[in-house]
């Protein structure tokens, strides 16, 4: 069982006047996810750094943090990652 840690940046976007996820792209490494939200927090209406580590082969989900958002996100987002 190998884990693999990935750093994902998702953005939040407005519809119908409600936070729902937008775009979500990968990035190498927890520096470059963290760059990479604070260049689009300027431009999207919320945005955070998650750190996702799961087993490489099963996809079973070991844990999911937060490692930085900007802006505004939907209620209960912290609480369901930990949910996931």
């Amino acid at each position: 069982m190998a884990m693999k840690t990935t750093y994902l940046v998702q953005t939040f976007v407005l519809k119908r006047k409600r936070l729902c996820p937008g775009d979500r792209q990968v990035s190498p490494t927890s520096s470059g996810a963290m760059k990479r939200v604070e260049a689009m927090a300027a431009r999207m209406p919320g945005t955070a750094a998650l750190q996702i580590v799961a087993d490489g082969e099963t996809g079973e989900l070991e844990s999911a943090t937060i490692l930085g958002q900007y802006g505004e996100v939907p209620d209960g987002f912290a609480e369901s990652l930990q949910a996931a």
